[in-house]
């Protein structure tokens, strides 16, 4: 059973969601929260699997709860960030402070319960639309070197080529076709470079790609 936390400041919305998850046989709605800090003690009282979040709401926003229920030791909950519409500026600093994806507040039923499926299982959910500003925003922003506890150098050439394709938002059947090898392969290769990076997940993965400048093709020399 997958476990989850809703988190909007506006009663209804919440209920809504709320519905329709527990409406469906594989999913549990928690506990439901009305802003960031309710959000952070809810995510330590029932340890979520997945946790649904608005970005704008009153005390603490979506972002800062985020970033420190991320960040927070033995958290295992991926973050869904809810939003009213896809170019919201604060989508971007989600994603920075650690959401594994996004959706769209008037999502359908059955899109919602499988986003968060998705989450569940370790995946990220990101639409191209949103790749392709995440990718034009950091395009702005002058690169930085990587962290000192991150040792790109462990990549190899290989996983290299396969971080900037997943940078520009490719799919792994995109980046198999693109490289001409198994899908098998990319996603291991995938999962070496999240797991040599200690990223959670692909979104991760391409906040980390362009905010560290490592999203060429050659990757860093």
């Amino acid at each position: 059973m997958i476990r989850a936390v809703v988190v909007d400041d506006q009663a209804l919305v919440r209920t809504g969601f709320a519905m329709i998850l527990n409406s469906q046989d594989d999913i549990e709605v928690v506990g439901e929260a009305g802003n960031g800090q309710e959000a952070i003690d809810m995510v330590a009282r029932h340890r979520p699997d997945v946790v649904l979040m608005d970005i704008r709401m009153p005390e603490l926003d979506g972002i800062e709860a985020t970033r420190r229920i991320i960040s927070e030791a033995g958290n295992t909950a991926r973050v869904l960030i809810l939003t009213t519409f896809d170019p919201d500026e604060y989508v971007f600093q989600a994603l920075q402070a650690g959401a594994s994806g996004f959706v769209l507040k008037d999502i359908p039923a059955e899109d919602l319960a499988a986003a968060v499926r998705v989450l569940a299982r370790g995946d990220a959910l990101l639409a191209p639309s949103i790749t392709k500003r995440l990718i034009a925003e950091f395009a702005q922003a002058a690169p930085r070197p990587p962290p000192d506890d991150v040792d790109v150098s462990a990549l190899t050439e290989r996983e290299r080529e396969i971080l900037a394709l997943v940078a520009r938002g490719l799919s792994n059947a995109e980046i198999a076709d693109e490289l001409m090898i198994g899908g098998a392969t990319v996603k291991s290769h995938v999962s070496s470079v999240l797991g040599k990076l200690g990223l959670r997940d692909r979104v991760q993965a391409v906040v980390f790609a362009h905010e560290y400048d490592l999203a060429g093709r050659k990757g860093p020399g």
